[in-house]
């Protein structure tokens, strides 16, 4: 079986999230934090080696003291955050295993997640050594300058990249070796400059990213359609009236 490694980073600034109090991983969503439940998807499967979250350093004591009880039931290591995604991506990359075959970079506020398409993307990043989810656009796409249409941009082959992105490790590695400071919006950007080609899977419009208080709300609304499988339970132990 191929071993995985996940990477959660959570180390942004949320700065469009309009929360002076708390940043979009560590609020509630219906009982639990955001990024418990993105972590969820993979500290329960059988194939998943090691799982690390990336903290800033100005959040780093109030999520140690905050989520302990969670972090040690789930295994998780804490890893420091970079300035950029890229640097924190990378400093998580610098503790994964040898023994580690595939590495999954997963938004920790994209918490809804389905188990076969965690399996999807991981089963095409073994088929081609690089895969990631993504959606395609089915809105009339403009692009705007200074608040005015400049033009229309046709939609043919536009999809919208997801998460979790899955990558051979050594491939991984290469592509971070060789950015020489460019800073990638994903993963799969950084592989693509190294000629390497990304396979794509449909993923799921439910796959959402918590960027706004808005999209809180729609996940708020969207969390019990995600699809589950009858035999599995989600890892809760701990009640979080404490947290709340």
């Amino acid at each position: 079986m191929p071993r995985f490694a996940v990477i959660l980073p959570a180390a942004g600034r949320s700065t469009r999230f309009g929360d002076s109090r708390r940043k979009k991983p560590f609020v509630s969503l219906k009982g639990r934090p955001v990024w418990v439940r993105a972590a969820e998807a993979f500290v329960n499967r059988e194939d998943v080696a090691q799982t690390l979250i990336c903290i800033s350093d100005d959040d780093l004591d109030y999520f140690k003291q905050t989520f302990q009880a969670n972090l040690a039931f789930m295994n998780i290591e804490i890893v420091p955050g970079g300035a950029e995604r890229a640097d924190t991506v990378q400093n998580a990359l610098a503790r994964i295993k040898a023994d580690v075959d595939y590495v999954a970079v997963h938004d920790a506020a994209r918490p809804l997640l389905a188990k076969k398409w965690v399996d999807e993307v991981f089963n095409a990043a073994v088929a081609h050594g690089a895969a990631i989810p993504g959606i395609p656009i089915s809105s009339t796409v403009k692009r705007v300058e200074h608040k005015t249409i400049s033009e229309t941009v046709p939609r043919d082959g536009l999809w919208c990249a997801q998460t979790p992105q899955v990558f051979d490790r050594k491939l991984l590695l290469e592509a971070y070796a060789k950015r020489d400071g460019f800073v990638a919006t994903d993963e799969a950007q950084l592989v693509e400059r190294i000629g390497q080609k990304v396979h794509v899977v449909e993923g799921s419009p439910l796959n959402i990213k918590i960027t706004t208080q808005d999209d809180l709300k729609m996940v708020e609304a969207l969390v019990d359609c995600v699809p589950k499988e009858q035999s599995l339970k989600s890892l809760h132990p701990f009640a979080d009236e404490r947290f709340l």
